[in-house]
């Protein structure tokens, strides 16, 4: 696990998820060693039926970085993904710095807040922003987000044809590897076409300040009354698991960032942790 050291600044997910790896269908890791230190790792999950595989966990010990070791294990790790699973066509993969112009175009941007607090602190925090709610008189604000806990219905509406389009969300063609991370779901329950989707992780252990938790929430869609909602249904959906720290990032549409990051902001003891990036998303050819 030492070679997760200052990765993320201690938010690695790595330590926690290493070992579930070792037991997960449709799952490639490879280490690299130098003499007998193991020195890099990367790892990939096929998806898609056999045609796509997820690129996660590239990771070089601290005395190898910037020594290209990076480089060599991911083409090793491409060539045994093809010769193991010949029918993936389509590599997905995601990162944090600037590819620079010329492969930016290339990519889907995502933005991210994140928030650190106590569980102290956590449900005040919660409180003020179900009372920002109340206030407000957003036009969709009155729309009810429910919970999908039953996998048929959560495929119905993650195969429904033309998602993609209205929650920049794919399809559904894995939800077997869905079912295996134990997220919890909220939707639009409106009726008729849901404007919004969304699913938190289970909080988990990171090294980040000696030993404290993190989760995450995903968020699809760009209605930002439902985004808001979406946002404090989740916390307090969480709120009696959090002990201790906890950091919490929010994925989400460009569109959302300013206005979720000025419905957080006012409280003392949950705030913003990091600066608002961008994390890139995509996908080509292996």
């Amino acid at each position: 696990m030492a070679i997760s050291q200052d990765i993320y600044g201690g938010n690695d997910y790595l330590p926690h998820r290493y070992h579930s790896w070792m037991t997960e269908p449709g799952r490639v890791v490879i280490i690299a060693r130098r003499g007998r230190k193991l020195v890099a790792l990367e790892s990939g999950l096929v998806v898609d039926g056999g045609e796509t595989v997820i690129v996660e966990g590239l990771r070089a010990c601290p005395k190898e970085r910037g020594c290209c070791l990076a480089g060599v294990i991911q083409r090793f790790v491409d060539g045994y993904i093809k010769k193991v699973y010949p029918n993936v066509k389509t590599k997905r993969l995601t990162r944090g710095d600037d590819p620079g112009p010329e492969k930016l175009h290339k990519f889907t941007l995502l933005a991210v807040l994140s928030l650190r607090g106590d569980s102290e602190g956590f449900n005040s925090f919660v409180s003020g922003l179900k009372e920002k709610l109340v206030v407000s008189d957003e036009s969709n604000s009155s729309r009810p987000l429910v919970p999908v806990k039953d996998l048929d219905a959560l495929k119905a509406f993650l195969f429904d044809s033309d998602l993609s389009s209205r929650l920049q969300l794919p399809g559904g063609s894995n939800l077997d590897i869905l079912a295996r991370r134990n997220l919890t779901w909220f939707v639009d329950g409106s009726g008729g076409k849901p404007l919004f989707m969304s699913f938190h992780t289970p909080p988990y252990p990171i090294p980040y300040n000696g030993g404290s938790l993190r989760f995450n929430i995903d968020l699809y869609g760009t209605e930002t009354s439902l985004a808001k909602k979406a946002l404090s249904t989740h916390l307090n959906s969480v709120k009696s698991e959090i002990q201790g720290l906890v950091l919490v990032y929010i994925y989400m549409h460009q569109t959302l960032s300013k206005d979720l990051k000025r419905f957080c902001e006012g409280h003392d003891t949950v705030k913003q942790f990091q600066n608002f990036w961008e994390q890139l998303f995509l996908e080509k050819e292996p």
